[in-house]
């Protein structure tokens, strides 16, 4: 009788961070048959954040992977068919868009991050909290150190952990620092019962799902209200030139709020005006960088740690899970032994497509910051001028692409890695 073969052990991946990014990364390695293991530096999530889009180009793959996901996050999304995009000062409507052109389905992030954490526990990747990573290296091996002085290794690490992760200055060789970008966002997300019951507010913004914009000269709002009304959430975006604090939980200054929007439409400006507090953002970005895999191609860069979005893109949760499932697919097809080759091609697959949509992102803020001078400058604006230029994005699909670029690509990697000078994606 001949002698049974071991099963091969599959791939090792690490993920260092399990937001959306990270939870989608895990999905995607574990349906391709990779063993997966997920670190996170909280010991708990709260339900954190506010308004968040996912379009159809992400929930086409997360179904893919975790069958019935896709069902839970349509739920979670607002049911407007419509959004509205509006005159700053009267609300004239000047556009209207539909939400699946626009952002694809508007929620809470936090109920996605829920759904995408429930998804991930469903499929068996062990996740431990309360396990901060201090430090990257793949001198050897690709390896995390944590804080209590613990050591992991792996074939690949993924580093999911948002645009302050250590990583990112391993890729680099030094640490970059944010740069404004002239903008900042007071952001609110709270439940609406106190605003349907008060007979003062008369809005009929808070009575049921509806996404809205305003827009202005360099400003905007946007306001989603959820659950049948139950949520109500707002965004303003204004510009801003204060001294950079790249920070989601730093505290709004309400009193600025109502001085921004004196002169905005009276149906809206009350919500706003009567908020308790608020959340000031500020909006930075950082230059589009050279290269997203370690010099040891060990340690991969995913989501905000090399391609940080804009709010006005509506992508960066989408734009996280396509990398997600470009880097699973490229480990299958350069198979166990080649890593740099995976780790390389991936980079060259993802960065022409990030850049297409962050830069929609700036496309669309800037639309809609100078439509109002220009109209008052006799400009013919049409309704699309308004719109948001997503709807091409959606038809994509990510592990398909894979598959068609990676002869070629593969191929370039190869011999890059032979000459031992990988060429810098910008």
């Amino acid at each position: 009788m001949g002698s049974i073969e071991p099963a091969p052990i599959p791939l090792k991946v690490i993920i260092v961070g399990a937001g959306l990014g990270g939870c989608a990364t895990a999905l995607a390695l574990s349906a391709a048959g990779f063993s997966v293991t997920m670190y996170e530096k909280v010991r708990k999530f709260d339900r954190l954040g506010d308004s968040l889009g996912l379009g159809e180009n992400a929930l086409k793959l997360l179904d893919r992977w975790s069958p019935g996901l896709r069902e839970d996050l349509v739920e979670i999304g607002n049911k407007s068919k419509y959004m509205q995009i509006r005159r700053w000062h009267d609300g004239k409507l000047l556009a209207q868009q539909e939400l699946m052109d626009m952002a694809g389905f508007i929620g809470h992030r936090g109920d996605y991050h829920d759904a995408f954490l429930r998804a991930v526990k469903r499929a068996g990747v062990p996740l431990f909290m309360g396990r901060e990573v201090v430090s990257y290296d793949d001198v050897a091996k690709p390896r995390i150190h944590f804080a209590d002085g613990t050591v992991e290794e792996a074939d690949v690490i993924v580093a999911a952990d948002g645009i302050k992760s250590a990583a990112r200055e391993r890729v680099l060789g030094f640490t970059d620092k944010p740069k404004s970008s002239g903008y900042a966002c007071f952001r609110a997300f709270f439940k609406a019962d106190h605003l349907r019951d008060d007979p003062k507010i008369t809005s009929p913004y808070v009575k049921e799902e509806c996404v809205n914009f305003w827009i202005g000269n360099d400003v905007h709002v946007v306001q989603n209200t959820l659950r049948g009304g139950e949520e109500f959430n707002w965004i303003l975006t204004h510009k801003d030139t204060e001294d950079i604090k790249e920070s989601w939980f730093q505290p709004g200054d309400m009193n600025q709020v109502r001085s921004i929007i004196e002169d905005l439409d009276p149906e809206i400006a009350p919500i706003l005006a009567n908020t308790e507090k608020c959340l000031d953002w500020k909006i930075c970005y950082r230059d589009p960088i050279p290269y997203w895999v370690s010099k040891g191609n060990g340690i991969v860069l995913l989501g905000d740690c090399c391609h940080p979005h804009l709010p006005t893109s509506a992508q960066g949760a989408s734009q996280a899970t396509e990398s997600g499932a470009v880097l699973a697919q490229c480990l299958l097809l350069a198979g166990k032994d080649n890593v740099p080759l995976a780790t390389r091609t991936y980079e060259k697959i993802r960065f022409p497509r990030v850049r297409v949509s962050q830069t929609n992102g700036e496309d669309v803020r800037d639309r809609w910051h100078s439509a109002l001078r220009r109209l008052d400058a006799g400009a013919e604006l049409k309704e699309e001028d308004f719109h948001m230029r997503n709807r091409h994005l959606y038809d994509y699909d990510a592990e398909a692409d894979t598959h068609k670029q990676w002869d070629t690509l593969s191929s370039q990697v190869s011999r890059e890695l032979k000459e031992g000078k990988v060429s810098p994606l910008c």
